[in-house]
């Protein structure tokens, strides 16, 4: 049952919540997500972005593509870290004790794209691995021969495209497993027979976005259960409708709504999960044509500011993506 109050999206309160949350440090709250700094940060301020109030937080203190500060690093450096992390079968470390991860995977990838440094590896055997994690429901794994996982499929999908071998998945088979993922509540999951999040709102449209099968799913019950997680009184969003609110699934939340096209969002990158005005803006700075996503998502913008139907929007960005791959 949709709670009347909220049928609408409290894009002032949910402002309100994040900017409180990082300003609040004496908080328990603030104490226990510590070992998360760094991810909060993205999340909270690509919400703010999303909901038009990208300056609320100071930008000194913030994310650098966000903000357009890319040029404060050392981005050979950086790359030359990241490049030593691959393997010889195409998969990369997280770290110096050898974890691996389809996550890792993106990661590497995305990173190198918005350094613009995606030449410092092995970029065909990158995606042959992510190919490799892919089994016979059409969905993704962590590695080789691990179930498939909503989380993982956007990581693989998202990294193919980067890598502009989206021809790669088996698109239908692999979006009607994501389809299938959205329970009667309207809310998605992750894998079969486990509970609907607000996460997977971003986790599965964004891999069914990418593939343009967006379309494929109960849009408006989506809508709804999303909305029904808010929290009325102190903003945020919540992962179930009546649970404690957090940052993540504020964001998330939000994003989903972006990418269902949700008046008074900004539209976000399916690919880089960040908002389209950023990878527009990175990609007129790229020495070389990129990859799937910036196209797929500048011309997703374009559409949204010439007031295209979203339906059609999707069309365009399916084309794009499956051109450059």
């Amino acid at each position: 049952m949709v709670h009347p109050q909220r049928t609408q999206l409290l894009g002032g309160l949910h402002a309100k919540y994040i900017v409180d949350f990082s300003q609040n440090r004496d908080s328990f709250e603030y104490f226990a997500t510590e070992h998360f700094r760094m991810s909060g940060v993205y999340w909270g301020l690509t919400a703010l972005h999303l909901l038009g109030r990208a300056d609320a937080l100071p930008a000194e203190e913030l994310i650098l593509a966000l903000c357009d500060a890319l040029d404060r690093v050392d981005a050979d450096q950086i790359a030359a870290y990241i490049a030593g992390l691959q393997q010889p079968d195409g998969s990369f470390w997280g770290d110096e004790w050898g974890e691996v991860d389809t996550r890792f995977s993106y990661c590497a990838l995305c990173g190198l794209w918005l350094l613009d440094r995606l030449d410092a590896i092995d970029v065909p055997a990158a995606a042959a691995y992510v190919e490799a994690c892919k089994n016979f429901d059409g969905g993704f794994g962590c590695t080789p021969g691990n179930e498939s996982h909503a989380g993982q499929v956007f990581t693989c999908v998202a990294a193919l495209a980067i890598a502009g071998r989206l021809d790669l998945a088996d698109r239908d088979l692999l979006c009607w497993w994501l389809c299938e993922r959205q329970t009667r509540s309207g809310g998605l999951n992750g894998r079969p027979e486990k509970l609907q999040d607000v996460c997977y709102s971003w986790w599965c449209l964004s891999a069914l976005s990418i593939l343009g099968r967006l379309h494929w799913i109960d849009q408006a019950a989506l809508t709804d259960f999303i909305l029904d997680c808010q929290d009325e009184e102190g903003g945020g969003i919540s992962d179930r409708p009546e649970d404690q609110v957090d940052v993540y699934h504020t964001f998330f939340g939000i994003a989903g709504l972006s990418l269902m096209g949700r008046p008074g969002l900004a539209p976000i990158d399916p690919t880089f999960a960040l908002p389209v005005e950023v990878v527009q803006r990175l990609q007129s700075r790229r020495r070389q044509p990129g990859a799937a996503g910036e196209v797929a998502g500048g011309r997703q913008a374009k559409a949204a500011a010439e007031g295209q139907p979203q339906e059609q929007q999707q069309q365009q960005q399916s084309a794009a993506v499956q051109g450059d791959a």
